[in-house]
Formats: C-alpha cells, sequence, structure tokens
C-alpha cells in the first residue's frame, strides 16, 4: 500500500481553490483549482481517512464502536 501516494492524491468532495505560487504569479489575480488533494491542504487527512475506511468496508471489515 503506497499511503504516501494515497494522502497526497487523495480526492476532493468540494472545489478548492489557492492563489497561484509566487514564481508563477502572472500579475492578474487568477487562482488555481485543485483537481486533487495537495499535502498540506487541510482536507488532505480528513479525505484519505475516508478513502481507507471505504477501502477497508470493501473488503468486509467492520469498524469498532469504540474507534
Amino acid at each position: 500500500m503506497d499511503v504516501i501516494a494515497a494522502y497526497l492524491n487523495g480526492k476532493l468532495d468540494e472545489e478548492v481553490y489557492i492563489k497561484q505560487p509566487p514564481r508563477f504569479d502572472n500579475g492578474i489575480g487568477q487562482v488555481c483549482k485543485l483537481v486533487l488533494s495537495i499535502y498540506g491542504l487541510k482536507q488532505a487527512g480528513r479525505n484519505w481517512n475516508i478513502e481507507l475506511n471505504t477501502a477497508f468496508k470493501s473488503f468486509g471489515f467492520i469498524q469498532l464502536i469504540a474507534d
């Protein structure tokens, strides 16, 4: 299992926009729409956890009530 790739390339459920990086900024105030989760994004951990739980449930695992 490639945890790093799964964490960094998680699917986003909502639209997320970021400002252009400083060296790529063309000065007209455009923003970038993210298609996949990136490192440092607040939603990255949550999205990875949802993907992991979905995969485990598809294999027949059951989550404990204490978790």
